[in-house]
Formats: structure tokens, sequence, C-alpha cells
């Protein structure tokens, strides 16, 4: 099952052979790096990067909005990976943290895939949709647990940390580093005092 479907809940697409697999895998992984650079970026670039076949390619994914849409919600389904593992490996304020600062990454490299999906699909989007709800799902038990513990205030919610952190990120900051900063002064006043 491909990231798309996870996410979504189809199970749509039969399984692929390894080498299949491996291929798909490759695309989605260079053309995150390749969007990231330069969202202008072709579909023939990417096949070249990846040392596929342009027909490869397509096969995987039919259009653009297909390619742009699966590196989406593979970066959704790996920021919730990330989030069960956090809140088994690390105590609730230091996993609600760093699933955080994952989640301000995420977001500053989702910008120019974000416009073009928007783009094609509108904002409406059940992809948009069922992404978000993934993204809460994973964040929610990450921040109650760290409310029970008592090291978050009480009357947060996951909407207002998803909103105060996506919030810096579509600030522009002139030097190295500051924005990791200034989501740092902003998460300590999460604590509960």
């Amino acid at each position: 099952m491909t990231s798309a479907e996870t996410v979504s809940g189809l199970n749509t697409r039969r399984p692929m052979r390894a080498d299949a697999r491996r291929n798909y895998e490759k695309l989605l992984a260079v053309a995150r790096d390749a969007f990231t650079e330069n969202s202008a970026v072709t579909l023939e670039e990417i096949a070249r990067r990846a040392e596929v076949g342009i027909g490869t390619l397509y096969r995987h994914f039919p259009t653009r909005p297909a390619l742009l849409e699966s590196i989406y919600i593979d970066q959704v389904e790996d920021l919730c990976n990330t989030a069960r593992e956090l809140q088994v490996t690390l105590p609730p304020w230091e996993a609600l943290v760093a699933w955080l600062h994952r989640y301000v990454g995420y977001v500053g490299t989702k910008r120019a895939l974000a416009e073009e999906l928007t783009a094609s699909m509108g904002t409406t989007s059940e992809v948009f949709r069922s992404c978000r709800e993934s993204l809460f799902a994973a964040g929610e038990p990450l921040l109650t647990r760290a409310q029970e513990a008592g090291v978050v205030r009480t009357d947060v919610s996951i909407d207002d940390l998803v909103r105060l952190v996506s919030g810096i990120t579509m600030m522009t900051f002139v030097e190295p580093g500051q924005m990791e900063r200034v989501v740092g002064i902003a998460l300590d006043g999460l604590r509960a005092r």
C-alpha cells in the first residue's frame, strides 16, 4: 500500500514487486529533494536524477499533481510515525517539543508542494483534510501525555499548537537558526507554571 493510500484510508493499488517498490521509493525521495530545491523542476529531471526512465515515473505517477500528492502524503505519514516513536522513547515534554520541531521542518519543506497541490486540487481537497486529521491524531497523544504529566498548560489544544508553529514558519528570518530560537521561545510559553 502506498503512503497516499495509508493516509487517505484507500487500498486501491495492487502490491508492488520489489524492484517496482524500490523505484517508487527512489522517485519519491528524489522528487521530495528536487521540489525542495526548485518547485519548477521537471518530471524528466526527476526521472533522470532517480536513474529511471520517464515511463517508470509515469507508471507510478501519471501526472505531476499525482507525484506532488504522493510526496505530501509521504511526509505526513513520516511525521505521524515520528509522533508514535517519540511517545514511547522520550519523556512527555521532550517528545512533544521534538515532534513540534519536526513539524516545523515539515512545514518549511512542504510550502512549494502545498502551493502546487492547492492550485491543482483546491484547499478543500480530501487529501488535505485527511492529512490534517492524521497530523492532529498523531500530535494529540503527545500533547495529552505532556498535559497529564503536568509539564504543559491544560488550556492548549493540538489545533492551537499547530497554528502557533505554522504561523512561525510563515515568517521571514534573516539569520540561520533564528526560526528555531523563535519556536523555542514560543514553546517555552506552553510550559505549565
